[in-house]
């Protein structure tokens, strides 16, 4: 069993239902949320495309420190600007992925803000980490979608929405 054919293959799967469930964000209700702790759905839709950039930056340095680095969300002002971020985030990731090797994976991996280490993890778990950030995200999203009535690809089987009853 090759465990990097492994995760490019899951990565390929994901990406698929992750493009569905992206393209159906409506400009319309960009600034749009749930509750008022909630997220913007246009913030969630940018982060959901974000995510797929994270196994090139995994497997290519050994941490993330927030404390170095000034992040600002990708703009997006159409639906189709926000699928564009997440194929260049696939795009940046995929290659990463198909080149990379096990001793790599084995490689550990933190996430700090300065002094504060959050997570400690070799590179495999880092990466298989941000495929579920993309699964759990890509749920949220899918609640979003649901109370604003506009029907939900199915992910890992067919939704209620593509169920005849």
């Amino acid at each position: 069993m090759n465990i990097i054919e492994i995760l490019v293959k899951e990565f390929e799967q994901e990406a698929q239902t992750t493009r569905k469930m992206l393209k159906l964000v409506p400009i319309d209700k960009f600034d749009w949320a749930p509750h008022e702790k909630s997220m913007k759905i246009k913030n969630l839709a940018i982060h959901v495309a974000e995510i797929a950039a994270w196994p090139a930056m995994m497997i290519g340095a050994p941490e993330l420190d927030f404390a170095k680095m000034d992040y600002k969300p990708t703009e997006a002002n159409s639906t189709e600007d926000i699928v564009a971020i997440f194929e260049k985030s696939y795009k940046e990731s995929k290659p990463a992925l198909e080149h990379t090797n096990e001793g790599v994976l084995d490689e550990q991996w933190l996430l700090r803000t300065g002094e504060k280490i959050h997570m400690t993890m070799n590179k495999y778990e880092a990466v298989r980490h941000s495929f579920n950030q993309t699964i759990h995200h890509r749920a949220q999203l899918g609640v979003y979608l649901r109370l604003l009535n506009i029907p939900i690809p199915g992910t890992y089987g067919p939704s209620a929405d593509e169920m005849e009853f």
